[in-house]
């Protein structure tokens, strides 16, 4: 992919849409092709495993199950890679990460092509998935600051938010409905796997500078614990991340089973129309990153990350109460539109106010701590729609979420860094701060 950056700084240039502005720095334009790439790939697998494990298996309990198998590896690799993401180079993680999927999913390309796949197998596969995208997410997130000025900061953020709806909710999903619809779930899984070696070669012709490691650190347990002493000083941090995981254990296991059963079964619609639903969410999360890229950091920003979270969550309930798919792909609109302008916010606060010595962990406990009782969420999903219902259950788990999302912006203390300086403090690592990184003295898939 080509840009032109020569009227940047020109009047009427590029200058004025600071969405872009990150786009100047070579080893972010690398980054961001090839995760543009990759993403496109993961949003093909998104309408293909949740079409495959129906077809192996068609209940609710099947979705329940590679749900369980995805999050549990990604959660017991978090916190090695996010000490690892800290001590070693970010980009040789990566690149990893990207290999070890890319055989994951080529493996499941060639069973499901052959005829050969059972489900079992397909659980086995998404688990090696999970784990690389343990490996893969706090490097990802930590590299950022490295490759791309604190002024920029926020712009790369609503870029990359511009992106992963685009590519994983739109472009994504409806190619993925078409590859399965005509060629099979097989087709559609290679071509994933093919995304992750793009992603590879593109993150590895980067050369992002040496970041800040802690090495005075003598032990990985030693390491975790800097990172929770760091997470439980800040209320802004450790109230957003217990209550992400409070209010992901009500929705998001709900959302992610019922919404692909709800096409298929109550709607008897197809992986096409799945796409869609899909897409619109992809629609809704793009504009929203546009709207942010253009608007830049708000001043109240706990405040309007939470209300914005809180209103997606209700948004859920539109799951549980569409009749039809147009109704489905209002409330992804939604959902996906709010979700992305929190997300937002939250990276960019977490890249302001935490030394990058220390983001690499922050970022996996970010990760680990959100995302911990995901497989509970998806267990319990099957169990209580057969007892209660499809509808009720998407009904309740909106409403529930709702109310602990915005429970925690109550928390003492919450708000207190909006209108405040964000302090870094360098000096426990022995280095100088660095502007590029450490972010400015003025005043972030937890929720993806």
């Amino acid at each position: 992919m080509q840009h032109s950056h020569e009227a940047l700084d020109r009047p009427g240039g590029l200058s004025r849409v600071h969405l872009v502005s990150p786009l100047r720095h070579r080893d972010f334009r690398l980054l961001w092709a090839g995760m543009t790439v990759s993403l496109v790939g993961d949003g093909i697998l998104l309408v293909a495993m949740a079409w495959q494990a129906y077809e192996l298996w068609n209940a609710p309990a099947a979705l329940s199950l590679l749900g369980i198998g995805l999050t549990i590896p990604t959660i017991a690799f978090l916190l090695p890679a996010g000490v690892l993401g800290d001590r070693l180079d970010r980009r040789a993680l990566m690149v990893c990460a990207d290999i070890g999927r890319a055989s994951a999913i080529a493996l499941l390309a060639l069973l499901a092509l052959t005829g050969r796949l059972t489900f079992w197998e397909l659980m086995a596969l998404v688990a090696v998935y999970g784990a690389g995208t343990a490996l893969f997410m706090p490097a990802f997130e930590a590299i950022v600051p490295d490759v791309v000025p604190a002024g920029d900061l926020a712009a790369a953020n609503s870029l990359d938010q511009l992106v992963r709806p685009l590519t994983l909710r739109l472009v994504g999903p409806a190619l993925g409905g078409v590859l399965v619809a005509r060629l099979g779930t097989g087709m559609a899984f290679a071509v994933d796997a093919a995304s992750f070696i793009v992603s590879a070669v593109a993150v590895f012709l980067m050369h992002p500078p040496a970041h800040l490691r802690s090495e005075h650190i003598e032990s990985s347990l030693g390491a975790v614990k800097e990172g929770l002493h760091f997470v439980r000083r800040r209320v802004w941090l450790w109230g957003t991340l217990f209550s992400a995981a409070i209010a992901y254990l009500a929705f998001m296991g709900p959302a992610e089973v019922l919404l692909p059963y709800v096409v298929k079964n109550d709607l008897q619609a197809s992986a096409g129309e799945l796409g869609l639903v899909f897409a619109a969410g992809g629609v809704g999360a793009i504009s929203a990153a546009l709207v942010m890229g253009q608007r830049g950091h708000p001043r109240r920003d706990v405040t309007v990350m939470y209300v914005v979270w809180t209103l997606a969550t209700l948004s859920v309930a539109g799951y549980g109460l569409a009749t039809a798919s147009w109704q489905l792909m209002v409330a992804c609109f939604l959902f996906n539109a709010l979700e992305t302008v929190g997300t937002i916010v939250w990276a960019t606060i977490k890249q302001r106010h935490v030394p990058a010595s220390m983001l690499g962990r922050v970022s996996s406990l970010d990760w680990l701590i959100s995302i911990g009782l995901l497989p509970l969420s998806f267990a319990l999903t099957a169990p209580i729609a057969g007892l209660i219902g499809v509808q009720a259950t998407l009904i309740g788990a909106a409403l529930i979420g709702a109310a602990i999302t915005f429970g925690a912006l109550l928390l003492p203390g919450m708000r207190d860094i909006e209108g405040t300086a964000a302090v870094s403090d360098p000096e426990k690592d022995g280095q100088p701060p660095d502007p590029n990184v450490l972010g400015s003295r003025v005043l972030v898939d937890v929720r993806s």
